[in-house]
């Protein structure tokens, strides 16, 4: 179904209901997390919630559960905020993507649909044997399409969200793909396992220059490649990124070789973006 399609259903279910300016509001489509499905929807929809979550669950059928976002994601673990609105009492769920597989609590932890083109993309550039450090791994988002589709020797998953951790160690059981992981608690400044990475991925938001510290510690002395995302204001780009990574590779003793790929994720915010960098370093002589 079309998201022109699902606004329309949804405005002919409420029709007899609300105004013309209330379904003006009702929204394009939903977020689908395996079999949940995630609305945003303005206050003025609030008390028709249970018709228009009955309403997805009648025209999807992989839908099981229905949930509405209640606020931002917020906290120092970046938890959504969400409540069941229709359907089955149960917010873990499996998602597959890619054909990699991730088990998830949508009302514990974030999926950023956004990502999903990163997360197509990274395995096909790791070359076979490659290390690889992400920082901020969650549930596994970029490291388990890494670990399952490409041929690295190992891959260093570091999260400092328990909650993430346990769902990171149950994803990489589903995958299969146990001899290639090492899921790490912890917060990637404070946890030390040597200059190792090959590749360094840096899937975090926002702020994220404030890690590169971490991250040139943990690539290798010869060099190598710092996947970077950032929000930056569209006047910045793409002078404002580059200047950072060169700064900081400079003071870690590395030299900015080359950006092999840049590209705008989503907008964050009006003319504020979501951006992501691939920096290759090598060592200052």
């Amino acid at each position: 179904m079309k998201p022109k399609e699902f606004r329309e259903l949804v405005q002919d279910k409420l029709r007899k209901r609300v105004t013309e300016e209330i379904l003006d509001l009702v929204p394009a489509g939903f977020q689908r997390i395996g079999s949940i499905a995630i609305l945003n929807l303005p206050e003025e929809l609030h008390r028709n919630k249970r018709m228009i979550g009955n309403a997805v669950l009648k025209n999807f059928p992989y839908v099981k559960t229905v949930c509405m976002r209640t606020g931002s994601i917020s906290g120092e673990f970046r938890e959504p905020r969400v409540k069941i609105i229709a359907g089955e009492k149960n917010t873990v769920t499996i998602h597959r993507e890619n054909r990699c597989v991730y088990k998830i609590d949508v009302a514990r932890l974030m999926f950023s649909k956004g990502n999903l083109l990163e997360r197509g993309r990274l395995p096909s550039i790791v070359r076979k044997g490659e290390t690889i450090v992400d920082m901020f791994a969650g549930i596994g988002y970029f490291s388990i399409p890494i670990a399952k589709l490409a041929k690295p020797a190992k891959v260093f998953a570091i999260d400092k969200n328990p909650v993430a951790i346990e769902y990171l160690k149950e994803n990489i059981r589903l995958n299969k793909i146990g001899d290639r992981m090492v899921p790490m608690l912890g917060d990637c400044r404070e946890v030390r396992f040597g200059d190792i990475g090959d590749r360094i991925v840096m899937g975090f938001l926002p702020k994220t220059y404030e890690f590169l510290p971490a991250a040139f510690e943990a690539l290798k002395p010869e060099g190598g490649v710092i996947h970077y995302h950032d929000i930056f204001a569209k006047e910045e780009l793409w002078e404002k990124p580059v200047h950072i990574l060169e700064t900081s590779g400079f003071k870690h003793g590395y030299v900015l070789e080359r950006i092999t790929y840049k590209n705008i994720v989503k907008e964050y915010a009006p003319n504020v973006f979501h951006v992501v960098l691939d920096a290759e370093f090598s060592k200052r002589r």
